[in-house]
């Protein structure tokens, strides 16, 4: 893999406080991501807002406004894990789909290329910008105009399921899918609209755990962890 698309989950991020940021994780993630950078391979990263937001579980709240005050939760957890990552040794970027005054970049394709090509980190913040999509669809969006190989998912749960293993131990996990079954089965891996844009586009993924050792690092290296979703 030459250039990577890594989504972080808000919440993996929160470690077992459930919320906020642990400091300990994010210094892991940015360790594992050094080592991948300064090996040559370009790294871009988004990150979901659900340490801090979700706003669609309450309806006191236009979904807009909602969907708004989750971009800005996406924004500052990439500002945060930027500058662990700047003082892991890292040269690192925001980009943002609207103005934030100094603290992030306007997003434009080519500058955040030429980034990745600098051996920097780049950082897709505040979504799409729009409300009704979520940062799967900023995710596979980003992944396809920077034009990378393949999108890596580090999230709570190691793989994709039939059903969900916190709630059924016998829940089969996926080695191998198809984003067309993801899609047609409307498996709910990433939301719908984002599986779409991936099956169209032909953007592989690879779903696995955050919190196995090293998962990065060994996902990058080509070791069998999680699920590949195929194209």
């Amino acid at each position: 893999m030459k250039r990577v698309l890594l989504k972080l989950s808000g919440e993996a991020l929160a470690g077992e406080k459930g919320q906020g940021f642990d400091e300990d994780t994010c210094v892991a993630v940015a360790k594992q991501v050094k080592k991948i950078v300064d090996k040559g391979v370009q790294v871009a990263i988004v990150i979901g807002g659900g340490n801090f937001w979700r706003g669609r579980t309450s309806n006191k709240i236009d979904r807009p406004k909602a969907d708004g005050i989750g971009m800005l939760a996406t924004i500052m957890n990439c500002m945060y894990v930027s500058e662990i990552f700047r003082t892991e040794g890292m040269g690192t970027e925001v980009y943002t789909p609207f103005a934030c005054g100094t603290w992030t970049k306007l997003f434009e394709k080519y500058a955040a290329v030429e980034d990745l090509e600098e051996g920097k980190v780049v950082f897709f913040a505040g979504g799409t910008g729009h409300p009704y999509f979520s940062t799967d669809m900023t995710m596979v969006l980003r992944a396809i105009e920077i034009e990378a190989d393949c999108i890596l998912g580090a999230k709570a749960v190691d793989g994709v399921y039939d059903s969900d293993p916190n709630v059924n131990p016998d829940a089969k996990k996926y080695d191998e899918l198809p984003i067309s079954k993801v899609v047609d089965d409307r498996l709910g891996v990433i939301d719908l609209a984002a599986s779409v844009l991936a099956l169209e586009n032909k953007m592989p993924m690879i779903l696995f755990g955050l919190n196995e050792e090293n998962s990065i690092e060994r996902v990058v290296a080509g070791e069998d962890l999680g699920t590949k979703i195929t194209v």
